[in-house]
This record gives C-alpha cells, sequence and structure tokens, in this order.
C-alpha cells in the first residue's frame, strides 16, 4: 500500500517493511511524517505486526535530513509545529510495543539520522554514511538527536559527530555503536529482513519489556532500575507468556508465544 511518499508491504509473518520513496532524498518533511503516520496506522491496524523494517527506495539516500524548503521562512512557532510533528513519529517508531529496524543504504543525515535512530536496531550498508549537520545551519538536532545519539555512543563521541558536523562512515559507525549491523553495501535490507525473521520467532512481549527495562536504565539509579526489572519480569509471569515458554522448553516444543 502507499500513502503520500512512504509504501509499506507485508515480508512475512509479522514483518512489514515501510520504504521511503520521496526523491530525490527523501527529505523529512510533511509527506514523510505524515507517510509514516499511515503505515504505522495501518501497522497497528492489522494487529500482528510484531516487525517493521524501514528503508528507502531511493538511491544513495535513506533520508537526508530536514525539509530545508519547508524550513525557510518559517517562524519559531511554525517550525515548533514541524518539530513536534516529526518527534511525534519517532516516537511512534521508538515505541517498545513493536521492534523497528532501519535498514540504511546511503546517506542518513539530520533528520534522517534521528529517524534511524528512533529504531530498535539499525543495520547499515557498507557505503552508508551518517551525520548530524545542523550546526552548519545555525540550528541543534531538534528531533530527539542530541538525546539518542550520546546514549548510543557515548558524550565524547556524540559531541565531536554533532560539533564537527561531519559525516561518519559505516565502518566507523558499526565500530562506536551507531549501526548494529554492519553488512556488504546495498545488502541491508535484505539483512534487517533476515534479522526481523529471526525476532519474529521469539516472544515479542518478553522483547518489548527488554527495551523498556534497558531504556529505564538510562533514566533511574539503579536501584529502581533493579525494581523496575522485577516488576518487568512479574508481569511476563503474569500474563502466562513465561509459563509458556518454560513449558515449551520442558515439553521439547515450539513455544506458542503472543
Amino acid at each position: 500500500m502507499t500513502d503520500n511518499a512512504v509504501t509499506w508491504r507485508d515480508a512475512g509473518e509479522g514483518i512489514r517493511v515501510f520504504t521511503l520513496a520521496h526523491p530525490p532524498a527523501n527529505p523529512l518533511g510533511l509527506p514523510i511524517i505524515d507517510g509514516l503516520n499511515a503505515a504505522l496506522d495501518d501497522a497497528d491496524a492489522a494487529s500482528g505486526v510484531k516487525v517493521a523494517v524501514v528503508a528507502s527506495e531511493v538511491p544513495g539516500f535513506f533520508a537526508a535530513g530536514a525539509d530545508i524548503k519547508h524550513m525557510v521562512g518559517a517562524d519559531a512557532k511554525s517550525f515548533t509545529a514541524y518539530g513536534d510533528k516529526l518527534r511525534g513519529v519517532l516516537d511512534r517508531l521508538a515505541a517498545p510495543e513493536r521492534i523497528t529496524i532501519a535498514a540504511v543504504d546511503g546517506l542518513a543525515l539530520g533528520g534522517g539520522l534521528e529517524l534511524a535512530m528512533a529504531c530498535t536496531l539499525r543495520v547499515g550498508g557498507a557505503g552508508a554514511r551518517f551525520g548530524l549537520p545542523e550546526v552548519k545551519l545555525g540550528l541543534i538536532p531538534g528531533a530527539g538527536g542530541t538525546q539518542r545519539l550520546p546514549r548510543l555512543v557515548g558524550r565524547g563521541r556524540a559531541l565531536d559527530i554533532m560539533l564537527t558536523a561531519r559525516q561518519v562512515p559505516a565502518s566507523e559507525a558499526h565500530a562506536i555503536g551507531l549501526l548494529d549491523r554492519l553488512v556488504d553495501a546495498g545488502k541491508a535490507e535484505a539483512q534487517a529482513l533476515e534479522l526481523a525473521g529471526e525476532l519474529t520467532r521469539l516472544s515479542l512481549p518478553a522483547q518489548s519489556a527488554v527495551i523498556r527495562t534497558v531504556d529505564a536504565a538510562f533514566d533511574l539509579p539503579l536501584a529502581e532500575g533493579f525494581a523496575f526489572e522485577v516488576a518487568q519480569e512479574q508481569d511476563l509471569f503474569e500474563s502466562g507468556e513465561a509459563g509458556e515458554g518454560l513449558a515449551a522448553f520442558l515439553e521439547k516444543r515450539p513455544p506458542n508465544f503472543a
């Protein structure tokens, strides 16, 4: 299916692909924002989409960042409204109730990198490049970049990337933790789909609990983090998910996870 600048399709049981299709560079203007929201709405309505892969059909680009034409002439109020819409759809991609994978071949710059970082995991081709060049425009990354990048690569590396506005090659991105998996150029989407297939065979409630608990490690004091971990584990027992997994293990059968 399609909506404006984003298409979507099923790619196996529990897997959906959201494809950015707004040449020449997939700018993160309203067409892609609205398209991603429509794709997520459709996935929510389908109830059964466990993993969503975000990819691009535009050669050389994952997403090139904010739509500069939309930003020029904007006042603070309208720019804030645009930023709220962009942050809103990225927060939906980041929500732990579904695993999202960014499949990056080409450039992921500015908002494009913020989009990739909002996803649960990132798979990148060897030719991909990443950057947050907003200081060149007298701006800062405003769709989560200043918060998500330090959590992925650490304060010093994040500052180096943002203050210099440089582009980070895929090999470095993988070495510092910005990329979770590095694959051959042009193979990011295929490898992301292979990873998605592995993930859908496991317990999504347990995976969602892992995401929530790991995220809490960045926000809570250690003792509170331990308590949150215990609560998440108790929820899995109360929902029956843990009981099913343990029973299936003892009975030597595939588990029937939610």
